[in-house]
């Protein structure tokens, strides 16, 4: 979990993320990489009023992160009190990645995740603006965006990547499960289409398709929509074409683990069912974040 405050120990809290960043220093480290050496050197120097942990970047590509107390906070530097070793070489990767944002939590999660660095490592990232950080045992909360596409990419994973690349959140990882429209409507054989509006990319379909957010003359269709579009085309023609359901919540049904998905019976506000987090069909970027807040505070990390 977003650890906040200090434990009785940092080398067990998962995730650990120091924020503001310049609480973490970068130091060279010449001799053994052992808790013992370390400690001994470090218990003999002193540390800037600001800095709570140290990179020690070894040789032959060696690295170590260490947490720090110091005797007082007002002083510019004061004398290292204690030391606790967080992770050794053995466990303790130290990459350069240009395009990293080293404030944002899920940005360096997602940096260990591609290392396949688990809930035993540390990952120390030098990233955007040579700025370095890390993240200390990641395990980030997996939430699955259901959605369906076209578009592409599919918006509510968009929505909520581009929340996940500014919002102050615990580290989490999403993964796409893509509902494809296409699919759904090739899993028929009417006569004529019926699909809620052009944006959904199916003008090309193996029969001739209508648009119903155009109000088209009524033919013998079979409707590619949802529970909101069943009730426009009851206001227009007064009847209920054969439907193929497109609504990502009906299709996901109930799900245990952290979801989120769209429904565009919800239009100004989102709901929790179990572990899921709905959100309307035309949500905005307030909306998908409060979700995924939401989520980073109820559902439980694996």
């Amino acid at each position: 979990m977003l650890q906040t405050s200090k434990p009785s120990t940092w080398r067990s809290a998962q995730n650990l993320v120091p924020l503001p960043y310049r609480r973490v220093s970068v130091q060279p480290y010449v001799g053994p990489m052992t808790e013992e050496a370390i400690t001994t050197l470090l218990m003999s120097r002193e540390a800037y009023r600001r800095t709570d942990f140290i990179v020690l970047r070894g040789e032959n590509e060696q690295n170590a992160v260490v947490a720090i107390t110091r005797a007082e906070s007002e002083p510019l530097f004061s004398q290292i009190t204690s030391v606790e070793v967080l992770a050794l070489p053995e466990t303790c990767v130290y990459v350069e990645r240009d395009e990293v944002d080293t404030a944002n939590r899920s940005a360096l999660a997602g940096v260990a995740h591609e290392l396949g660095i688990g809930p035993e490592g540390t990952v120390v990232v030098k990233g955007l603006y040579d700025h370095v950080n890390f993240i200390h045992r990641p395990n980030p909360l997996v939430v699955r965006v259901i959605e369906v596409a076209p578009p592409e990419p599919p918006k509510l994973f968009g929505l909520a990547k581009q929340v996940l690349s500014y919002a102050d959140l615990p580290p989490m990882r999403l993964e796409l499960e893509r509902i494809e429209v296409r699919d759904l409507a090739e899993s028929v054989h009417p006569a004529v289409y019926l699909v809620p509006c052009r944006s959904g990319g199916l003008d090309d379909l193996p029969a001739p398709v209508y648009f119903l957010d155009e109000h088209p003359e009524r033919h013998n269709w079979t409707m590619i929509g949802c529970e909101r579009s069943l009730q426009f085309h009851r206001h227009f023609y007064g009847d209920e074409p054969p439907r193929v359901e497109m609504c990502p919540r009906r299709i996901a049904g109930q799900r245990g683990d952290a979801t989120l998905v769209k429904c565009c019976l919800l239009e100004t506000h989102i709901e929790k069912d179990d572990n899921m987090m709905i959100v309307p069909w035309g949500s905005d970027l307030a909306m998908v974040e409060a979700a995924l807040r939401k989520l980073s505070e109820e559902v439980q990390y694996a």
